[in-house]
């Protein structure tokens, strides 16, 4: 390995936060593109998944994280509160995002889990720019520094991607000189087959994030490459056989208007050509189940 690439700043940032506070789209805004999927629905995030930013001097490997949250009654939220506190152990910097509106129980436990961390925490404030005036952030900016010491503290708005640069200028600076972790032009750990089953989700929790909201799941059956040709065959898990009409909707058009809205995802994020056949099955249970979710790629080393 030669010298050049051992002295770029290098190393693992978590993206910390309650539910639904916005770390996925962040995380996409940081990167330019789409690496994770995004809704309105709380606890959309599932899996933990690393977005590779290279830029001259610095790779910052971004760590979305499920959002951490107090109930605790099924096993899958149990797994998704170990996949976010996990995210801290090899983590040189943590990010602790804040909704600059609005402070949750959920936000005290998140700061908690950041108590034993001992690396930089940088806090970024989101959605500022819903703010009637950038006065109001000072109470809350007050309450939490009195809380913790953040290495810095930034108003930034995922959506519209006010003060990211000034994010990552901070976040870059905190980071350990090492070889870079991954090749230059890769932008995420996980594959395709991967993304193909959390697209297909995504479009499951914004067709039917009222009707069916956690209850559903994707695994993909069949993943067939060809040159810019995908072959793709999924099924569609839920927990109940009342369930799986839902879904399917009448004559087929609801699960017809997943797949297309899917499809069309795929193709632009794979830039290929996709054939997409989804099946919808009923695993009694599964979300409750520790075996279920191992085989349905939940539980992760």
């Amino acid at each position: 390995m030669d010298s050049a690439r051992t002295q770029v700043r290098s190393g693992f940032v978590a993206l910390m936060g309650r539910p639904n506070v916005g770390k996925s789209t962040l995380l996409n805004s940081l990167l330019g593109q789409k690496v994770t999927i995004v809704s309105r629905k709380p606890q959309t995030t599932r899996h933990r998944i690393l977005g590779i930013h290279t830029i001259p001097g610095a790779q910052i490997v971004y760590v979305d994280t499920p959002g951490l949250h107090r109930e605790q009654k099924t096993a899958m939220n149990r797994l998704l509160n170990r996949a976010a506190t996990a995210a801290l152990a090899d983590a040189d910097v943590a990010v602790f995002l804040v909704d600059a509106l609005r402070w949750t129980p959920e936000d005290e436990l998140v700061l908690e889990r950041l108590a034993a961390f001992t690396n930089p925490v940088i806090l970024a404030l989101n959605k500022v720019d819903r703010l009637r005036a950038k006065a109001m952030l000072l109470p809350l900016i007050e309450r939490l520094s009195g809380k913790r010491v953040f290495a810095a503290v930034i108003p930034v708005s995922a959506t519209r991607g006010i003060n990211l640069p000034a994010l990552e200028a901070e976040i870059v600076q905190r980071l350990p000189r090492s070889a870079a972790y991954f090749p230059p032009q890769q932008i995420t750990d996980r594959s395709e087959r991967f993304m193909a089953a959390e697209l297909i989700r995504e479009q499951l929790v914004n067709t039917l994030g009222q009707e069916l909201p956690y209850a559903s799941t994707v695994s993909i059956e069949a993943f067939e490459q060809q040159g810019r040709l995908r072959r793709i065959a999924a099924v569609i898990w839920v927990e109940r056989s009342g369930q799986k009409p839902i879904v399917i909707g009448h004559k087929g058009q609801r699960l017809k208007h997943i797949g297309q809205r899917a499809r069309l995802e795929m193709q632009a994020r794979f830039e290929a050509v996709v054939y997409l056949q989804l099946w919808v099955k009923v695993r009694q249970g599964w979300s409750d189940d520790e075996r279920a979710l191992g085989s349905l790629g939940y539980v992760e080393p």
